[in-house]
């Protein structure tokens, strides 16, 4: 394959705009196509100038079907709604859905499960190579540690983001839960307000900030007797996220159908 063609979503968006200009930096790439919701107020715009990178012949249209027809991959960080509505055109299409977004449901999952049958869906809730590294290590620290080792997640993120724990902080949490064996649904606590009573012995805490212009701010704390262990990672600017969702891409080319990670991508998936 010579060129890979990319459709982006939600390009007019600051993360698609940073998609876009991730694409068209890096070699044997380029916007083939760049979807926004019907009534937009930028569709019609040229893709490339919206994102600052100059005209790229690629206008911003709501229609996604021939977009997707055309395209080698698709770069998905939206709603879930229109995830999981996206994810049926690129099994339709048998090409690789690299999927950002986060906060879906239990609706949401079976939709995308079905898609994977047919397509090369990679997921991750965030696709920064030091993210993924700290997801990582907070497994293997999990595994060394018992219970007597309370875990807490701390996330912050700019006034805009609308769910909460970010899609990163549950894959923290996963992490975790999955270096001491146990499900992080039977052991998340995700709220705490009032007269709570004391912590209980082996869950997994979480707690979202949000304020100002913060990019992403995530840590994994293993706090102990008289000692603590943080592992944190700060994100500084989008184009993180979006060099990885292109490695993604790139990497999912003749991968046979399924859900794969950005460890599989990394490379770290035995880590």
């Amino acid at each position: 394959m010579s060129t890979l063609s990319i459709v982006v979503t939600g390009a007019a968006g600051r993360m698609g705009r940073a998609l876009i200009e991730a694409v068209q930096a890096t070699d044997d790439c380029r916007i083939s196509g760049a979807l926004e919701y019907a009534g937009h107020a930028d569709l019609g715009k040229d893709a490339g100038v919206l994102a600052g990178v100059g005209e790229i012949g690629v206008p911003i249209t709501d229609d996604a079907l021939p977009a997707f027809a055309s395209a080698h991959a698709v770069l998905d960080f939206t709603t879930p709604d229109a995830t999981v509505d996206f994810a049926d055109l690129a099994a339709q299409a048998r090409i690789v859905h690299v999927i950002g977004t986060t906060g879906f449901g239990a609706e949401h999952e079976t939709r995308l499960a079905a898609a994977a049958r047919h397509a090369t869906l990679v997921r991750a809730g965030n696709m920064s190579l030091g993210v993924n590294l700290l997801a990582a290590l907070t497994k293997r620290v999990a595994q060394a540690l018992d219970a007597d080792w309370d875990i807490e997640i701390v996330e912050m993120h700019h006034r805009h983001k609308v769910d909460a724990p970010s899609g990163t902080a549950l894959m923290l949490g996963d992490a975790a839960a999955a270096g001491r064996g146990v499900a992080l649904d039977d052991v998340a606590d995700r709220g705490r307000d009032g007269q709570t009573g004391e912590r209980t012995r082996g869950d997994i805490g979480f707690a979202a900030l949000r304020g100002g212009s913060v990019v992403g701010d995530h840590s994994a704390i293993f706090a102990g007797e008289k000692e603590r262990i943080v592992l944190s990672h700060i994100a500084e600017d989008r184009s993180i996220f979006a060099r990885g969702a292109v490695k993604a891409a790139q990497w999912g080319q003749g991968k046979g159908p399924g859900t794969f990670s950005m460890l599989d991508v990394l490379g770290l998936s035995d880590f």
